[in-house]
């Protein structure tokens, strides 16, 4: 497979209950690219979102639910959620500031 580029890494931001509550504490949870690790994650972050600098990152893989309609059974796609813990001295990250 191709190499991943930063910006494709993060796919959306995960807006839950849970995660709002996180972000006191600077950390922010992302839907991430299957594929990518944690080392290129940071990267993303780090990039993609001025003045953030990351302390560490946590990620899950998250399997794909199972889904039926009638007798046709299937599941929906895997996903790979990421917890991305920023330094105290880091700038927050915009996208979160309005909610």
């Amino acid at each position: 497979m191709a190499a991943i580029q930063y910006y494709d890494v993060i796919l959306k931001p995960v807006i839950t209950e849970k995660s709002m509550s996180g972000m006191a504490e600077k950390k922010y949870t992302f839907l991430v690219h299957p594929e990518a690790n944690k080392t290129q994650i940071k990267e993303a972050v780090e990039k993609m979102f001025e003045g953030a600098k990351v302390k560490n990152v946590n990620t899950m893989n998250m399997d794909g639910k199972k889904k039926r309609r009638g007798m046709v059974v299937g599941k929906t796609a895997k996903t790979k959620k990421a917890i991305v813990q920023l330094t105290e001295e880091s700038k927050d990250i915009e996208i979160f500031a309005g909610l």
